[in-house]
């Protein structure tokens, strides 16, 4: 057996390579048809006109369901594991419903573009990446809290990295935003497709983009450490028949039930 068909790893393996699939596809569309600059554009530029945005739009709003089985697997099995922790569960309540408010995000960023929608989109980027990242705050509390008996130091230590990674990334995308849509580079630069290395403002736009798509893989990589908690996850479904048939009226179940009571207390 290989290690992505041990227990539901394929889970998170499918979630950060279809969206990777989803960046990367939508940026060598917008690059062949000349849409965007080859040098690192914005994510959001690559989905902006069609075909990539079509694209964009599908694969991401794909992403946002993976994302949210994963983060719901990922909550029923720390449930699980610690039924007694009213701590632990508390947090795990809070990171799902965090983890699902960052995925609903993805789903704005998916299918409201920048250049049309511009506050909109940001709404969407603010809850994929900000409280994404509380995400993974919640979830690196939860591994510290967790070890040594349940997760190993080694994912908690990788889960932080990953975590300070972000962090740094919204941190520098943040200040070279500010700088960059602050006035003194001109008007109306987001819809803004094409650069030129020697206007002003350049400089600051390949940092925000830099940034963003080194956010965006930091959540991908967090992702990623899921992988060994969810080889340990199988999943099964029980099917309870409430009838022998599938076309008895309501009242042919009640006189089944009543015929089981009588047979029950025979």
């Amino acid at each position: 057996m290989w290690w992505f068909q041990q227990g539901l790893s394929f889970l998170p393996v499918v979630l950060v390579v279809w969206s990777a699939a989803s960046f990367v596809f939508s940026y060598i569309t917008a690059i062949v048809l000349h849409h965007v600059d080859p040098l690192v554009p914005y994510i959001s530029d690559t989905g902006t006109i069609p075909p990539e945005r079509c694209l964009f739009g599908i694969m991401l709003n794909v992403s946002t369901f993976l994302g949210i089985a994963t983060m719901y697997v990922r909550y029923k099995q720390v449930s699980a594991l610690s039924p007694e922790k009213h701590k632990i569960l508390r947090l795990n309540k809070l990171g799902l419903m965090l983890g699902w408010m960052s995925c609903f995000g993805l789903c704005i960023i998916a299918n409201f573009q920048k250049c049309i929608l511009y506050y909109i989109h940001v709404l969407g980027a603010c809850l994929t990446f900000g409280v994404g990242s509380i995400y993974m705050l919640v979830q690196t509390i939860l591994s510290y809290l967790m070890q040594p008996e349940l997760h190993s130091k080694d994912i908690f230590w990788a889960r932080l990295a990953v975590f300070l990674w972000s962090c740094s990334s919204i941190l520098s995308m943040f200040v070279s935003s500010v700088v960059l849509y602050s006035g003194l580079y001109g008007q109306n630069l987001v819809q803004k497709l094409h650069w030129d290395p020697q206007e002003g403002g350049y400089t600051p736009h390949i940092i925000s983009t830099v940034s963003e798509w080194s956010l965006a893989f930091s959540f991908l990589s967090f992702f990623l450490t899921y992988i060994r908690d969810f080889q340990k996850i199988s999943l099964r479904a029980v099917v309870s028949l409430q009838g022998q048939t599938l076309h008895e009226s309501p009242g042919s179940f009640r006189a089944e039930e009543q015929a089981l009571l009588i047979a029950g207390s025979i």
